[in-house]
């Protein structure tokens, strides 16, 4: 396996972004990106700043109520010197589940977990079409490869730049373009119930990006999960299923 260049990776990252900008679009749209204080989005932000410039990139930072990290996210977006603005999507969130059990609907646990990723998306969408812009999808290789995301949440956007990088591979371009460490090494967290990403997949990253790179995983029962994992969440990275008309 080539070993991973970042200075080349992210030099036509920037490229590739500029040019969709160019190609898509026009010089008179921003980029949105969701700002959530960890490495993805802080990346994704700084490779659009380079790509743009700092007055077409602009942030949305969107907690649930309260959010202990939010000052990372802040953070971030002074450190790229771009405009954001803070939306608190916690009536919203609530609203949806209470106006569901009105309704005489009981939620699942797994409905619930889903609803503020999806609701960050919507309010992602509203504010770009306030500000002229394009939302950013800040997935990366190795959350995707196990399902990590939220189908119609944090898995959507109108365009992808880290979708076919791993962490290990997105933490070094996160150095390349000159982030403070914090913003890189933030332990992922769920938001729901304090845990990291790593202690609720049951395996690390390291493992993981290793394993999608070379194929390699010495423990079988982890080999076997991801595996596992990955199997059940394609759906989530597969166009969806569509009828095949085609007139007689």
């Amino acid at each position: 396996m080539s070993q991973f260049d970042a200075k080349k990776v992210t030099n036509d990252c920037v490229a590739w972004i500029k040019n969709l900008f160019d190609t898509n679009w026009n010089d008179s749209m921003n980029c949105c990106v969701a700002l959530s204080g960890g490495k993805d989005s802080s990346i994704v932000a700084a490779l659009a700043v380079k790509a743009l410039g700092k007055n077409r990139v602009k942030g949305l930072l969107l907690p649930q109520h309260e959010q202990h990290d939010i000052s990372y996210s802040i953070k971030c977006a002074e450190f790229l010197g771009i405009e954001y603005k803070i939306v608190n999507i916690g009536s919203a969130v609530d609203a949806i589940i209470e106006e569901m059990k009105r309704s005489g609907i009981t939620p699942t646990t797994q409905a619930i977990t889903n609803v503020p990723p999806r609701v960050r998306m919507t309010e992602l969408y509203f504010y770009a079409q306030c500000v002229n812009g394009i939302p950013s999808c800040n997935c990366n290789l190795s959350e995707d490869w196990v399902g990590y995301s939220t189908y119609g949440g944090d898995g959507f956007g109108s365009f992808a730049p880290l979708s076919h990088l791993t962490v290990t591979e997105v933490k070094q371009m996160g150095y390349e373009l000159g982030l403070p460490k914090e913003l890189i090494e933030k332990p992922p967290i769920d938001g729901l119930c304090g845990k990291t990403d790593e202690d609720n997949l049951g395996f690390t990253y390291a493992v993981l990006d290793r394993y999608i790179r070379t194929g390699v995983c010495e423990d079988e029962e982890i080999k076997a999960k991801i595996d596992l994992l990955h199997e059940k969440n394609k759906f989530k990275l597969e166009l969806m299923p569509s009828f095949p008309y085609h007139q007689s």
